[in-house]
C-alpha cells in the first residue's frame, strides 16, 4: 500500500469497513459472553474486580461496626474470624492484583498501537477463571463456611482438620485456581510488552506504563509459583495427611511462613508500581511536559522489585532468627525506600518543572501520594527489628498496611478511573462529585487508620472480635468506626458518578491532552479495532511530537490498515528496537476459554469436596479442551507466505523460534513452572539444615540411587529425542523426525513408572514422616512433568502426521523443546537431590 493510495477516501472507507467488519464484536445473549477482544473482556475484568472490592469493603464495614464499643456482640468470634480473613483475601487475591491486570488488558493494547494482545483467548481464559474462583471463595460466607485462619492461613492451626473447617480447603483450592489466571495474565502482558510494540517503539521509547507492567508481569512469574508450591503442600498435609508443617513427624511450619511471604513481600509491591505506573501516565499530561528522569525510574522500578524479594524475612522477625539475618534483613527493608523515594522526587519534579492544570485524577493522585508517605514513614519503623517485636500483630500494623495499600493502590486507581474512564466511555466523570469523593475518602482513611497506631501501641491486637472497656481504647475504635463509614460514603459517591455516566453526552477525542498512544482510541468512532492503522513511532509523546500524527493514523497512512482476508490480524516486533518482524493472526471469539476455565474449575472446586472421582473427569474434560484449543487455534499455516503491510514492507505471516510469540509464552511459562518446582526443592533443603533427623536413620537408604538415576536416564533420552526431531525435522525428514517424537513419547511414559518406582519400592510411607513425604512430593512433580511431555510429543507427532506441521512450519516442535530443556533440568535437580544428596550429606 503506498501513500498515494491511501489518499482515496473511498479506499479508505473500504478498507475502515472491512476492519469493522473483522473487529466486530459478537452479539446475542450467550455469545456476546465469548468475546475475546481486550476491550471487552478488559472491561469485564474491570467491573468484576470492582465488584469484589466492593463487596470486601461491606465485610470491613460489619468488623468496625462490630469494633466501635468494647464487649460488643453484633457477630460471633466465628464469623468475625471469617469476615476478616474473607476481607483481606478478596482485597489482595480478587481486587488489587486482578484490578491491575484487568487494566493492563484493557489499556495496554492502545498504549501500544497495537490491535490487540497476542492471545487474547488466553485472557479471556484468565478472566473467567477469576469469575470463577471468586465467586466460589467469596460466596463462601454465605454457608458460614468461609475460611477462618488470616489471610496468610498460618499452620498448624489451619493444617489441622479438626481445628479448622472445609474454609481452610476453599481459601487454599480456590486461590490456587485464581492464581491460574494471574499467571496466564502475566504471560500474556509480558508477551503484549516484548512482542506487540508498533515499528520504532525501542525500550527506551516505551511508555512508563508499559514499563511498569513489564516489571510487576515477572514479579507475579516469580512471586505467585512459591505460594502455589506451598499451597501443594499445605493441601497435601490437609487431605492426605502428609506432614510437612507437623512438628511432630519433622515438620515445620516455619517453612509455610517462608513460602507465603516469599509471595507476600513481592505482592505488595506487585499492587503498588502499577499504581506509581499510573502516575507516569497522568503527570506529563497535567504538568504539559515530559517526564523528568525517564531512565531514573525505569532503574528504580527495576531496583524496587529486585529488592522487594529480599525482604519477606521482615515479617519473621519474631520466629527467632539469628542476629545476622536480623540485620540484613532489616537493612534491606529500609533499602526499598531509595528507589520508592527517586519515583517520588521524579514526579514532583515534573510538576514543578511544568505548567500544572489541576484536575481530579491529579487531585486523587497527589493524595494519594501523601497517604502513602505516611505508610512508608511506619513501614521503616517496623523494619527496624526491636520496634517490629513490640509492634508485631498489634493494630499498629493494621494502620501500616491499610496506609499503604490504599495510598499506593486504592486512590491511585480511583484517579486512574476519573483519567481513563473519557477513554473507555468518551464521557468524563463529573469533577464535582469526583472532588466531594475525594475528600470524604482522604478524611475517611485518615481518621480511620491513623487512630489505630495509638491502639496498636496501647496493646490492642489484630483480628480480635472484642476488647474490654478497661483498655481504654474504645474512644480510639469509634474513631476508627466512624471513618471507615465516612470512607464508605466517599465509595458509594463514586459509583454513583459512574451510575450517572450513561445519561451524560459524549465528550471529545482525548479531552486531557495528553500525549500518549492510547489516546488515539476515539470511542465516539464505535469501533473495535483498537487503532485505525498502527503508527512509526518515534518519540515517547507522538501525540506532541509527531508532526500530523492523529490525522496520519487514522486515514490508514501507517501499518496494516486493512483487513483483506477478513482476519483478526497485529505487527509483531523485535524485542530490542521493535522492528516488524511477521503479522500474526489473533483468536476469535469462542467458547473454549469459558469451557476450558469451567472444566479446571472443576477440578480445584470438586476437591475442595473431595469428589475425586468426578474432579478426576474433570482433569480429563480440561486436558480434553486444552488440546482442542491448540488444534484448531494455534499454529495455523497460512494460505500464503507474506502480506504487504504498507510503505512498500512485506511480513510473513508465520514464524516460529524464538521470534514467535509463542516461544515466548512457553518460555516465560516455564520460568513460572521452575520457580514453583525451586519452592518445593526449597522444602527439601530447609529440612534438612534446620533439623538434625533429617532424613531419620531408617529411611536413610531409601529411595536408593538405582532408580533416581535409571529415571534419570530415561528423562535425558526423552529430551535428546526431542531435541533430534527438531533438527531432523527442519532438515526435511519428517520421517525420522516423527519417529524421534515416538520414542521419546515412549521415554516419558516409561519415565512415569521409573520416577515413582524409587520411592515406592523402598516402601517409603510418606504419612509417617516429612522426609519420604518431601521425596515423594518431588518424584510426583517430576512424573507429572513426564506425563506432560508425552502428551506434548504425542501431540506434535499427530501435528505433523496431520499435516498441520512440516519442515518449514514447525512452531510445535520448537515450542516443546523449550519445554523439555526446563523438563531435562528439572529431572537432574529432582533425581540428585532423592538419589546422590543423602548419599553425600
Amino acid at each position: 500500500m503506498s501513500l498515494h493510495a491511501q489518499d482515496d477516501p473511498e479506499l479508505r472507507r473500504a478498507q475502515a469497513e472491512r476492519l469493522a467488519a473483522v473487529w466486530a464484536p459478537p452479539q446475542g445473549l450467550f455469545l456476546r459472553w465469548t468475546d475475546t477482544n481486550n476491550n471487552r473482556v478488559g472491561v469485564w475484568y474491570t467491573l468484576t474486580a470492582f465488584a469484589f472490592m466492593l463487596f470486601a469493603g461491606v465485610l470491613a464495614l460489619i468488623m468496625r461496626t462490630q469494633l466501635a464499643v468494647p464487649d460488643n456482640d453484633l457477630v460471633s468470634a466465628n464469623s468475625f474470624n471469617q469476615l476478616f480473613t474473607l476481607h483481606g483475601s478478596m482485597m489482595m487475591f480478587l481486587f488489587a492484583v486482578p484490578m491491575f491486570e484487568a487494566v493492563s488488558i484493557l489499556i495496554l493494547p492502545q498504549l501500544l498501537g497495537a490491535r490487540d494482545l497476542p492471545f487474547p483467548r488466553l485472557s479471556a481464559f484468565g478472566y473467567w477463571s477469576f469469575l470463577l474462583g471468586g465467586v466460589f471463595v467469596g460466596g463462601s460466607i454465605f454457608f458460614n463456611e468461609a475460611p477462618d485462619g488470616g489471610w496468610f492461613m498460618y499452620p498448624p492451626l489451619t493444617t489441622r482438620t479438626d481445628l479448622s473447617g472445609l474454609g481452610a480447603d476453599i481459601w487454599m483450592l480456590g486461590l490456587s485456581f485464581i492464581e491460574v489466571s494471574s499467571v496466564a495474565a502475566a504471560v500474556e502482558l509480558i508477551v503484549g510488552v516484548l512482542k506487540c510494540r508498533p515499528p520504532g517503539m525501542r525500550l527506551n521509547l516505551m511508555p512508563l506504563y508499559a514499563w511498569y507492567i513489564l516489571v510487576v508481569a515477572v514479579m507475579i512469574l516469580f512471586a505467585f509459583p512459591p505460594l502455589i508450591a506451598g499451597d501443594i503442600l499445605f493441601e497435601m498435609e490437609r487431605l492426605l495427611n502428609w506432614p510437612f508443617f507437623d512438628s511432630t513427624r519433622g515438620g515445620d511450619p516455619l517453612l509455610w511462613q517462608h513460602l507465603f511471604w516469599i509471595f507476600g513481600h513481592p505482592e505488595v509491591y506487585i499492587i503498588f508500581l502499577p499504581s506509581i505506573a499510573l502516575f507516569a501516565m497522568m503527570i506529563p499530561t497535567f504538568a504539559r511536559r515530559h517526564l523528568l528522569g525517564y531512565p531514573w525510574i525505569v532503574l528504580a522500578a527495576v531496583g524496587t522489585a529486585f529488592l522487594s524479594f529480599g525482604l519477606w524475612v521482615h515479617h519473621m522477625f519474631t520466629t527467632g532468627l539469628p542476629k545476622i539475618s536480623l540485620a540484613f534483613f532489616s537493612a534491606a527493608s529500609e533499602a526499598v525506600v531509595i528507589p520508592t523515594g527517586v519515583q517520588i522526587f521524579v514526579f514532583i519534579a515534573t510538576l514543578w518543572a511544568g505548567r500544572v492544570t489541576w484536575s481530579t485524577p491529579l487531585l486523587y493522585a497527589t493524595g494519594s501520594l501523601a497517604i502513602f508517605v505516611i505508610g512508608g514513614l511506619t513501614g521503616v519503623m517496623v523494619a527496624v527489628a526491636p520496634f517490629d517485636w513490640q509492634a508485631h500483630d498489634t493494630y499498629f500494623v493494621v494502620a501500616h498496611l491499610h496506609y499503604v495499600l490504599i495510598g499506593g493502590t486504592l486512590m491511585p486507581l480511583f484517579a486512574g478511573l476519573y483519567y481513563y474512564w473519557p477513554l473507555i466511555t468518551g464521557k468524563k466523570l463529573s469533577d464535582k462529585l469526583g472532588r466531594t469523593a475525594f475528600w470524604m475518602l482522604f478524611l475517611g482513611a485518615n481518621l480511620t487508620f491513623f487512630p489505630m497506631h495509638f491502639s496498636g501501641l496501647e496493646g490492642m491486637p489484630r483480628r480480635v472480635f472484642t476488647y474490654p472497656a478497661e483498655l481504654g481504647i474504645g474512644g480510639l475504635n469509634l474513631a476508627s468506626t466512624l471513618g471507615a463509614y465516612l470512607f464508605a460514603a466517599g465509595v458509594a459517591v463514586i459509583c454513583v458518578d459512574l451510575a450517572l455516566s450513561p445519561r451524560r453526552p459524549k465528550g471529545i477525542r482525548n479531552p486531557w491532552g495528553a500525549g500518549t498512544l492510547e489516546w488515539l482510541e476515539d470511542p465516539n468512532g464505535d469501533t473495535n479495532w483498537g487503532v485505525r492503522s498502527i503508527p512509526l513511532v518515534s518519540s515517547r509523546y507522538p501525540l506532541w511530537d509527531q508532526k500530523d500524527f492523529v490525522k496520519k493514523v487514522d486515514e490508514g497512512r501507517f501499518f496494516l490498515p486493512d483487513a483483506e482476508e477478513g482476519r483478526r490480524e497485529t505487527i509483531i516486533t523485535t524485542v530490542l528496537d521493535a522492528r516488524p518482524l511477521s503479522v500474526i493472526r489473533l483468536g476469535t471469539p469462542s467458547f473454549k476459554p469459558m469451557m476450558t476455565a469451567a472444566a479446571l474449575g472443576g477440578v480445584f472446586i470438586l476437591t475442595t469436596f473431595h469428589l475425586y472421582f468426578i474432579a478426576l473427569l474433570c482433569a480429563f474434560a480440561t486436558l480434553f479442551m486444552v488440546l482442542w484449543w491448540l488444534w484448531t487455534g494455534t499454529a495455523e499455516i497460512p494460505e500464503k507466505e507474506c502480506k504487504p503491510i504498507g510503505h512498500g514492507m512485506k511480513l510473513p505471516l508465520y514464524i516460529s523460534g524464538a521470534a514467535s510469540p509463542g516461544w515466548w509464552a512457553m518460555f516465560i511459562t516455564m520460568m513460572a513452572d521452575a520457580t514453583a518446582f525451586s519452592g518445593l526443592v526449597f522444602g527439601y533443603y530447609f529440612f534438612w539444615t534446620r533439623h538434625a533427623d533429617f532424613p531419620p536413620d531408617d529411611l536413610a537408604a531409601a529411595p536408593g540411587v538405582f532408580w533416581p538415576m535409571v529415571a534419570l536416564a530415561v528423562a535425558l533420552m526423552s529430551w535428546a529425542s526431542t531435541v533430534a526431531a527438531r533438527q531432523l525435522n527442519a532438515a526435511g525428514a519428517v520421517g525420522a523426525a516423527r519417529a524421534l517424537l515416538a520414542v521419546g513419547a515412549a521415554f516419558s511414559a516409561y519415565g512415569i513408572y521409573a520416577g515413582l518406582a524409587g520411592p515406592w519400592l523402598s516402601g517409603m510411607a510418606p504419612e509417617s514422616h516429612v522426609y519420604p513425604a518431601i521425596v515423594w512430593t518431588l518424584a510426583i512433580w517430576t512424573a507429572a512433568h513426564s506425563g506432560v511431555a508425552g502428551i506434548m510429543q504425542l501431540y506434535t507427532l499427530a501435528r505433523s502426521i496431520a499435516g498441520r506441521m512440516t519442515p518449514k512450519y514447525d512452531a510445535e516442535v520448537r515450542n516443546i523443546t523449550v519445554y523439555m530443556h526446563f523438563f531435562a533440568l528439572t529431572a537432574i535437580v529432582t533425581y540428585a537431590t532423592i538419589g546422590l544428596f543423602p548419599e553425600v550429606s
